[in-house]
């Protein structure tokens, strides 16, 4: 199994920094959003290098998350993301003919990739915000876990992610809504491929500001400028040279004006090197605004 590298995306966590919360401004000084989440990937399929979907055995990735956006000042924020707990598992592979079992199922677990990163203000008015940041992936997770090395945890190498954000806000027949943009390139190390990154986000807000919808698409686009090779283990979504255009949609209801939940349901419209099957996250916030 070859060493790989991590995407920041929609179909590993809940991407990490384009679904940080339900606001497109950064926080104000002294006020933040956290939020805790279970992610879930069950995937029996995946996009191979040309496009074309292909079976593979089927592999499971789940993870306990903590996610964090705090106003250090006005014009800037901390944002960490933060996998504690990272589980990954292969079920039992059967023969096709006979039933019996050709490999047995496995189980890895261990702490994950964390992200963290600062988010600067460039512009704030009415109509527009600007902003943009630099967020690093820390190679905490374990990038060669089980006895083949292939249940992965992390990628093993630093990257960096430079961001460029854009924000509207506006209303229809008095109802609040909100779109935004980012553009980013991603500096992957370890011979690696770099990524450009485009993301587009759209909510509105309903029921007297308790529950915010949510759609999203993000596009990472490999430069295919790393020496590693680009294939993947059986749909494994570590692998160099990942590419994907992906939509999703997370519902958050506010228990209170501070406290809520969320359901988040995200999957790859089409993809190279990538699984392709939904995930799904469940998590819990809390809003200090």
């Amino acid at each position: 199994m070859l060493n790989s590298k991590k995407t920041l995306t929609v179909l590993l966590t809940a991407l990490l920094f384009s679904t940080v919360s339900f606001s497109q401004w950064l926080k104000p000084k002294g006020k933040g959003y956290y939020k805790i989440s279970a992610w879930y990937l069950n995937t029996n399929q995946h996009y191979t290098d040309s496009g074309d979907i292909d079976p593979n055995v089927t592999r499971g990735y789940f993870n306990l998350n903590f996610f964090g956006d705090y106003g250090i000042s006005d014009n800037l924020d901390i944002i960490a993301y933060v996998p504690f707990f990272s589980r990954t598992h292969r079920n039992d592979v059967l023969s096709g003919t006979t039933g019996k079992v050709i490999a047995k199922g496995e189980v890895f677990n261990s702490i994950g990739d964390i992200d963290i990163g600062i988010e600067l203000k460039f512009l704030k008015t009415r109509k527009l915000a600007l902003s943009g940041g630099i967020f690093l992936g820390l190679p905490t997770g374990n990038s060669s876990g089980g006895s083949d090395k292939s249940f992965q945890t992390g990628d093993g190498e630093f990257n960096q992610l430079v961001r460029v954000n854009f924000g509207i806000p506006f209303s229809i027949s008095e109802v609040p809504f909100y779109s935004k943009a980012y553009l980013g390139f991603n500096n992957r190390t370890k011979n690696y491929s770099d990524e450009f990154r485009l993301g587009l986000e759209t909510g509105l807000n309903i029921l007297n500001n308790k529950v915010w919808l949510i759609g999203r698409s993000d596009i990472i686009k490999s430069l295919k400028n790393g020496s590693l090779n680009a294939q993947n283990n059986q749909g494994n979504i570590f692998a160099n040279n990942i590419e994907y255009v992906s939509l999703g949609g997370e519902i958050a209801y506010y228990i209170s004006k501070k406290f809520g939940i969320s359901f988040y349901y995200a999957g790859a419209l089409s993809g190279r090197i990538i699984a392709a099957n939904p995930s799904y996250s469940l998590g819990v916030f809390l809003d200090i605004k």
